[in-house]
């Protein structure tokens, strides 16, 4: 079934005070949102303003667009907004990872993770990930057209399994990458319950999976701690020597590795299919990429190379990875001169901020050139570009994403030339988070 409407004083002031609209029947706009998210927030911002009220899956929630009101919530000067309206969305699935906790508690077990990415282990992670990327895109077939996304995949979870667990996957891939499919629709199911087929139970079933997967692991790690990102957490403890229990590793490895591979799967995909469509910023990239010498590249490397670079945001610009953030209040705020009551659901929008007319020069067109110097469009606010959030709750992993994507694109650039139908566009299903529905359909050609 689907979920009752919740009235609650809260949501009766948002109703009386801000302007809005309800949507269809019990659903709300839900399934405008799954359809067409961009055109959806830009007609509610239209008609409505950057603040407005609105119905979906289940729950009233405020809508807020643009960088205002962006700025306003993720720098949270009043304490006010928290990410415990992440619960309701992706909580059974998700359970008390990293970006469902709050205030001193997130800070805690933010500080232990962040231990993890300081430029000394990137680096050995940057090292460590390139013979799993070369051994991926070297198998690739060349000559035909195949369905890139799903292989992107694949290769986005070997590089977190071997770089944040120690270990390579073989026969189990396949399984985990299912279950964390399954894990991250869940949250997007318009019947939230647990019936037979349905992906609200699928998403459950993918969550008890990887619970099996990562416990199985953790005494081994505790009695033969590595590197990797697995065995600080089996090793880590607070200021009074107590260690994460078993469900607090367990929760932790869960949501990072799917942050760790889908998001960075996501600007690939988003990348490559824009790079194979545009050909002369494939070849600027590629000569940036053949102009770095022989032998391995370096992080460093990419200091020198603006193009990829610019590619890159503009990838996270056009289909931003996760393109909507929950956020609850927990007091009466003032956002951008409406009062929100405590007790209300606030779905900040990076992905319909980086669509603005007015913000952005021909928002819907595939330019990097607009963050170069001279131009630099995103430099108009401070929040106009978001693609990482912002604030405390701040990707944590941002700098490891960027580090492998651009690795991807070194591997691949260097050795093919990427192609796709002069007329082919590239379907989008926005159901959770945004993948291409064809599994991005291209051709890669040896080069020469």
């Amino acid at each position: 079934m689907i979920p009752a409407l919740r009235e609650s004083p809260a949501s009766r002031r948002v109703r009386a005070s801000l302007p809005g609209e309800p949507g269809l029947p019990v659903v709300g706009i839900a399934p405008s949102m799954l359809r067409d998210p961009i055109g959806t927030a830009a007609r509610l911002n239209a008609k409505h303003g950057a603040v407005c009220w609105t119905r979906s899956l289940g729950v009233l929630c405020v809508m807020a667009i643009g960088p205002e009101a962006n700025q306003a919530i993720f720098r949270n000067t009043d304490q006010a907004f928290a990410n415990s309206a992440w619960n309701y969305y992706i909580g059974p699935f998700f359970h008390r990872g990293l970006m469902l906790l709050d205030f001193d508690e997130h800070r805690a077990h933010r500080s232990v993770m962040q231990a993890a990415f300081k430029r000394p282990l990137m680096e050995r992670y940057f090292e460590n990930m390139q013979p799993t990327i070369a051994r991926g895109v070297t198998q690739w077939p060349v000559g035909r057209t195949m369905r890139l996304g799903p292989r992107l995949k694949q290769l986005t979870l070997d590089v977190a399994t071997e770089v944040f667990m120690g270990e390579r996957l073989g026969r189990e891939a396949e399984r985990v990458n299912r279950a964390f499919i399954d894990a991250v629709r869940g949250g997007s199911a318009l019947v939230r319950y647990s019936v037979p087929l349905g992906r609200w139970r699928r998403g459950l079933e993918g969550r008890a999976l990887l619970e099996r997967f990562f416990r199985a692991r953790i005494a081994g790690k505790r009695a033969n701690p590595g590197e990797d990102l697995f065995s600080r957490l089996c090793e880590a403890t607070d200021d009074e020597g107590n260690r994460y229990t078993d469900d607090d590793i367990v929760n932790h490895m869960i949501f990072l590795m799917m942050a760790a591979h889908d998001t960075s799967t996501i600007t690939l995909t988003s990348l490559l299919y824009h790079l194979a469509k545009y050909p002369t910023w494939q070849d600027l990239i590629r000569a940036e990429l053949l102009g770095a010498g022989a032998g391995p590249v370096t992080l460093n490397d990419f200091n020198q190379m603006p193009n990829l670079d610019r590619a890159m945001k503009e990838a996270l610009r056009l289909i931003t990875p996760v393109p909507a953030l929950a956020r609850e209040t927990v007091k009466d705020v003032e956002l951008l001169g409406h009062t929100i009551p405590a007790g209300t659901y606030v779905i900040v929008c990076p992905q319909a901020t980086h669509r603005l007319d007015g913000l952005w020069k021909r928002p819907a067109v595939f330019d990097p050139g607009r963050f170069a110097p001279g131009r630099e469009e995103h430099r108009q606010h401070p929040f106009a570009f978001v693609p990482f959030g912002g604030g405390a709750h701040k990707c944590i992993g941002m700098h490891f994403g960027e580090m492998e994507i651009k690795a991807v694109v070194h591997h691949l650039l260097t050795r093919y030339r990427l192609h796709v139908e002069p007329d082919y566009e590239m379907p989008i299903d926005w159901t959770s988070l945004p993948v291409a529905k064809d599994g991005l359909r291209v051709r890669l050609e040896r080069l020469r």
